[in-house]
């Protein structure tokens, strides 16, 4: 290689290397796009659109929700890591797209740790056990774990879709109770409620944010909490490991971008969306629905995905599930 040569290149790279700062300060130029991976109504898409508002101000460039549903979340996860790695398109990244999927679908095009860039974990809340009130006549867990004994194969739960979260906590409490249900899948939280409230299911494993308000409405009854602790909104619930110890199925969200996205941007990402946590009316509107505001490093957060995907990467060998 010629001395001339090796200078152009030199050269060149400085100058690439030079322009990333600049991109970065820059970050965003124009409208953002935040993709949420399910149908609209649920409680990501309601999260995803309270602090798309604040972020959009704090940026002052709007940043646009678009709803990409289907496959648990597969079809707006791929989406985003086909996009390119600008940090103009960005995704809501959820227990059962990053941690729950993977462990069910050996298929995916992508690997939700490498494909992607994560950002910055934003909320954590329970699911709750719920029932039908008119369809399953049992107040405590206890007592659920009788009826669905005594109902062998004729019980069933809804989710939002196979391989999510949801799914798996009810797989999880099958394995740990040794009942059957039926599981049936929907895409997205909202029409599985709405069947559930329809009773053509007996009962979900929601996230509390979703299915709270119909506790209180008395269209549902809510049995136990899947959390470590039982949820400052509903003290008077038990969680659900008070009678089957151990039991724990706790879901996430927050933001990642496509892998290769430049870390200065990544970084003002984390920073803008962590930033708008702190908003009271954000930690108001999440204290309501059950959630709690949690934020993380860009780093932390990858450690938080992986660890979690191993966890569901176990239960789905132990249980034997698979995409069929």
């Amino acid at each position: 290689m010629s001395k001339q040569l090796a200078s152009i290149i030199a050269l060149g790279a400085a100058i690439l290397l030079g322009a990333s700062p600049v991109r970065a300060q820059d970050y965003p130029a124009k409208p953002v796009e935040l993709v949420i991976p399910f149908a609209a109504g649920g409680a990501t898409d309601v999260i995803g659109r309270l602090v798309a508002q604040v972020v959009s101000e704090k940026w002052g460039q709007p940043v646009v929700v678009q709803n990409r549903a289907g496959a648990t979340g597969a079809i707006g996860s791929e989406y985003v890591v086909r996009a390119a790695p600008d940090g103009y398109t960005i995704l809501m990244a959820t227990a059962s797209t990053h941690a729950v999927l993977p462990a069910y679908r050996a298929d995916l095009k992508y690997d939700t740790v490498t494909s992607f860039a994560p950002a910055t974990l934003i909320a954590t809340f329970p699911n709750m056990l719920v029932v039908n009130p008119r369809k399953v006549p049992v107040k405590t867990v206890a007592e659920f774990i009788d009826h669905l004994k005594q109902n062998k194969s004729k019980m069933n739960f809804g989710s939002s879709g196979s391989g999510s979260s949801i799914h798996f906590a009810g797989e999880l409490f099958k394995q740990m109770t040794g009942t059957t249900m039926e599981h049936v899948p929907y895409r997205g939280s909202a029409p599985a409620m709405t069947d559930l409230l329809a009773g053509n299911v007996d009962c979900m494993f929601d996230n509390m944010s979703n299915v709270w308000p119909q506790v209180q409405q008395g269209s549902l009854r809510a049995l136990g909490v899947a959390s470590v602790k039982r949820t400052p909104l509903a003290p008077d619930v038990p969680t659900i490991a008070e009678t089957v110890p151990g039991y724990e199925a706790t879901s996430w969200v927050g933001i990642v971008a496509p892998a290769g996205t430049p870390q200065p941007i990544v970084d003002k990402i984390s920073r803008a969306f962590a930033e708008a946590m702190k908003n009271p009316d954000i930690i108001k509107r999440l204290t309501d629905l059950g959630a709690t505001a949690e934020t993380n490093s860009p780093a932390e957060f990858k450690t938080f995905i992986t660890e979690d995907r191993a966890k569901w990467v176990k239960l789905a060998k132990d249980a034997r599930l698979e995409s069929q």
